[in-house]
């Protein structure tokens, strides 16, 4: 157990890179502006560009227009017209619709405090307008560690952050990317099991999605759990539990798990169950 916590702390160590917000925009379709990374945790959402999760929005209706740049809107007779470029000069377009979302992100609104000009350097920031992903749940947690640093001991783990896209299919994304870990030289081990393999899935008639584990290959330290399908919000949260406490993916197999319920997924979708 030792080890697993000095592997975690290696990790909650890394500091998040800063973010700005969501690149997206969603009428009769989605539409992302050449790809943009500025999502609050772009890094852990990458699943969300996946050909699989397309498919599965293609299914439902909608339609995705990726490295599009919506150059004009026009308000005429009840509807919105859209004028839409495709990335470096691309084939242009209209798009009429009822309604737009606008949803392109957000950034901090610290300009106007004039807080260069007090010179005073232990005025201390927490949630959207300082580094780490714009979830309230952040804040909050940011919150309660600012509390305790008065006593010296406050506690942040950026690492145990779940991101979660809240549609009709939810996305839920905790830890590391597999990407990330290349990169980093980690080695890793990888589970995945479909929804569709799920008893309580097929009961309830959504079994659209995955469930993936992402562990070290040496202690089996959980690294990253990825979630797409139904619930995907709700069952992260037990591998958030997991990773915050430094668990290997054997603890959490280990762990009753109620039959039929969507949660036994997190059994099945262990490395050693499929590696």
């Amino acid at each position: 157990m030792n080890e697993l916590r000095q592997f975690g702390d290696k990790y909650r160590d890394a500091a998040p890179d800063a973010a700005t917000g969501c690149a997206a925009e969603y009428h009769l379709s989605l539409l992302s502006q050449n790809d943009s990374n500025s999502h609050p945790a772009s890094a852990r959402m990458s699943s969300l560009r996946s050909k699989k999760f397309q498919r599965i929005l293609s299914k439902q209706g909608v339609t995705l227009m990726l490295n599009t740049e919506i150059t004009e809107a026009e308000k005429q007779d009840g509807k919105v017209y859209l004028k839409t470029e495709g990335a470096r000069g691309g084939q242009e377009s209209t798009v009429d619709t009822d309604v737009v979302l606008v949803a392109i992100g957000r950034v901090p609104t610290t300009s106007s405090l004039g807080l260069n000009k007090i010179g005073d350097e232990s005025i201390k920031c927490i949630g959207d307008v300082t580094f780490g992903p714009m979830l309230a749940h952040n804040a909050e947690e940011e919150g309660i560690a600012a509390e305790y640093i008065k006593t010296g001991h406050g506690h942040m783990n950026y690492h145990a952050i779940p991101s979660i896209v809240y549609i009709n299919l939810e996305v839920a994304c905790l830890g590391k990317q597999e990407q990330e870990l290349r990169e980093a030289g980690v080695k890793y081990k990888t589970g995945m099991f479909p929804v569709q393999e799920n008893s309580r899935a097929k009961t309830n008639l959504d079994t659209e999605g995955t469930v993936k584990f992402i562990t070290d290959a040496e202690i089996d330290c959980i690294l990253g759990v990825h979630i797409i399908g139904l619930n995907a919000g709700e069952m992260i949260a037990e591998a958030t539990l997991a990773l915050e406490y430094d668990a290997s993916s054997e603890d959490v197999a280990r762990k009753f798990h109620a039959h039929r319920t969507l949660s036994e997924m997190a059994v099945s979708s262990r490395p050693s169950h499929f590696g």
